[in-house]
């Protein structure tokens, strides 16, 4: 009797778990054939995200080596395929040809929206076209191009003024850490029109807003490892309870700068041709009518986190690849003191800073040739991903399912000799030049510092100028080297290829 009920209860059971199990295998198979029963052919497994996980402090090594074997490759994870590229045929195809298929997607909205709200860098489709159409207008006027030049050289001159001192008494200096204040007081002056001065400190309303937007940025990134971050968030607890409390103080002091300019331009003085109307980011959008605030704040928001770290990595990288290439360092000296005209009786940094015209940057073609190739190898966005919305077929022949996530490699594309030969991993400024010493363009879907197709950075001769301003005005009072020599520099795996405890420099006059 017994047998007979243990009979009973075992039949139904391995009935069901054979159903089960040939429910899996379905899926699976539908997986693999797709929709219409074909064989779909995916990309070579490079491993799995526990091995980014192990690899996580040389994430860009493992991954380039991983390019340098597949070029294409998927790493497997419980949730979806993630797909790496480093094929310029393959970026053209997400970036341009099939680009409607891949973008941000809920998934990144998500993590980014309570920090950029709907900004630039988090939606798709109509509202990305919206600000996209807006931006390029305001990145194309003469007015943000004089303007935004004046502060960059301003700014500069305080910046060397500084290192001038660090020079009289030898002292050593995190180069990264001061670039990285020049910039944000640099975009904050071009999108608000205020003075934040975080080089020097002055303003503590303005260290606030740059202390709680880097926090900020830190802990919207911690969200993409922290499977509980929607929980924490709903609970208010923990990283999200601190997210909240930095992004109140952004907000507070964003929109208390919305109003006081809303103020500013609606007083009867305002219609008058004032200077200040015409410069700022912020002011120039307020000139257009029935502007949400909400946007403005987001719009701002995005040109604030797109303009700061980016160009500052760049720079604290560029001065690192002269200092391991003294001649090169030299080389951009000497261009640099033949293309700026100085006056008998302007030795003054900040005189010679004014001096750096768009005739004298448009002169500096090794220059632009040795920034370049310091993006190269040194992107300020190592990796950059999107979702596909739909299931798809590379040019490459392999297929991605709907969901999944598919990112260009610009950190390991910069190092692959089957785009850039065999000298693929040494610095050449010379490899950007043509036989009469011109910079020369490379296709945007092999050079991907700046992105590529409807999405290619607005401000790429924006984030050049500034570059190119403040290299011109630093190497033409100092030389510089490392502190140590000897001691090995490497990136700290964040959103931005950032240097790993900053870039200490000895600087000296020339």
């Amino acid at each position: 009797m017994d047998i007979l009920q243990s009979s009973m209860i075992y039949i139904p059971a391995t009935i069901l778990s054979l159903i089960f199990c040939g429910f899996i295998v379905h899926i699976l198979t539908r997986k693999i054939l797709g929709k219409h029963g074909k064989k779909r052919l995916y990309h070579p497994i490079g491993g799995t995200i526990f091995n980014q996980l192990l690899n996580f402090h040389r994430l860009h090594h493992y991954m380039t080596d991983l390019a340098g074997k597949y070029r294409t490759y998927r790493l497997i994870s419980p949730f979806r395929n993630e797909i790496y590229t480093a094929d310029p045929v393959n970026v053209e195809y997400i970036l341009k040809t099939n680009f409607d298929n891949y973008g941000r997607g809920r998934y990144h909205h998500s993590i980014l929206t309570d920090l950029l709200g709907d900004g630039i860098f988090t939606v798709d489709g109509d509202k990305w076209r919206e600000q996209r159409k807006l931006s390029s207008h305001e990145f194309s006027t003469r007015v943000l191009r004089d303007f935004s030049s004046v502060i960059f050289r301003k700014n500069v001159a305080k910046l060397a003024h500084m290192l001038s001192e660090a020079a009289n008494s030898s002292k050593i200096v995190d180069i990264q850490d001061l670039f990285m204040k020049a910039t944000l007081d640099s975009i904050f002056r071009v999108a608000f029109g205020v003075e934040l001065d975080s080089m020097c400190g002055s303003n503590d309303e303005g260290r606030e807003f740059g202390d709680a937007f880097d926090n900020a940025s830190e802990m919207t990134l911690w969200r993409y490892v922290d499977i509980f971050w929607k929980i924490k968030k709903a609970l208010n607890i923990g990283s999200e309870a601190k997210l909240k409390d930095n992004i109140r103080t952004i907000d507070a002091f964003v929109y208390k700068l919305i109003h006081r300019k809303t103020e500013q331009m609606s007083k009867p003085e305002a219609n008058l041709s004032l200077q200040w109307k015409k410069e700022d980011i912020l002011s120039r959008f307020l000139q257009i009518t029935g502007i949400d605030p909400k946007f403005l704040r987001d719009i701002i928001l995005s040109f604030i986190i797109a303009g700061k770290d980016t160009t500052a990595t760049t720079l604290s990288w560029f001065i690192y690849m002269l200092c391991k290439y003294p001649q090169v360092q030299e080389k951009v000296a000497q261009e640099i003191k033949e293309a700026v005209t100085e006056k008998q009786d302007a030795m003054d940094i900040t005189d010679f800073a004014a001096n750096v015209s768009e005739d004298a940057l448009e002169k500096m073609q090794y220059l632009h040739a040795a920034l370049t190739e310091t993006l190269r190898l040194y992107p300020a966005v190592p990796v950059d991903a999107k979702l596909s919305f739909s299931d798809d077929t590379l040019p490459d022949g392999f297929s991605v399912n709907k969901g999944d996530m598919v990112s260009y490699q610009p950190y390991a594309m910069g190092r692959m000799r089957f785009i850039w030969g065999d000298d693929a991993e040494e610095y050449k400024p010379e490899r950007w030049l043509d036989g009469n010493g011109f910079f020369r363009q490379e296709s945007p879907f092999k050079f991907t510092a700046f992105q590529a197709g409807p999405r290619i950075c607005l401000g790429k001769e924006f984030a050049y100028r500034q570059m190119k301003i403040f290299s011109a005005v630093l190497l033409r009072y100092f030389a510089f080297k490392l502190s140590d020599d000897k001691k090995t520099v490497n990136y700290r795996t964040m959103i931005n290829l950032h240097i790993d405890g900053g870039l200490h420099v000895h600087f000296f006059h020339r």
